[in-house]
C-alpha cells in the first residue's frame, strides 16, 4: 500500500521533466511573472495628467434617483 505503482512513477516523471526538463523554464516563467508585476506596479503609479489651468474641471454627469410615491407603498400602515 506504499509503494509507487507504475502509473505513479510515470506521472511524477512527467512532472519532474515539465518543471525540470529542457533549457531553463521555471526562470523563464518566474522572469515572465517578475515582468508582469512590474507592468502591474507602473499602471498603479501612473496617473492622469493633472488638469490645465485654463481647462475647467471634469465633472460625471448623473440623473437624480427616481421619487418614490409614497401613496403607492404597499408597506404603509395607514
Amino acid at each position: 500500500m506504499g509503494s509507487f505503482s507504475l502509473p505513479h512513477l510515470l506521472l511524477l516523471g512527467v512532472v519532474v521533466l515539465i518543471l525540470f526538463g529542457g533549457k531553463g523554464k521555471i526562470s523563464e516563467i518566474m522572469g515572465d511573472v517578475a515582468k508582469g508585476i512590474k507592468s502591474f506596479k507602473k499602471g498603479l503609479s501612473d496617473e492622469e495628467a493633472p488638469a490645465k489651468p485654463g481647462e475647467p474641471p471634469r465633472t460625471i454627469e448623473h440623473q437624480a434617483p427616481a421619487t418614490v410615491d409614497a401613496s403607492r407603498d404597499a408597506n404603509k400602515v395607514g
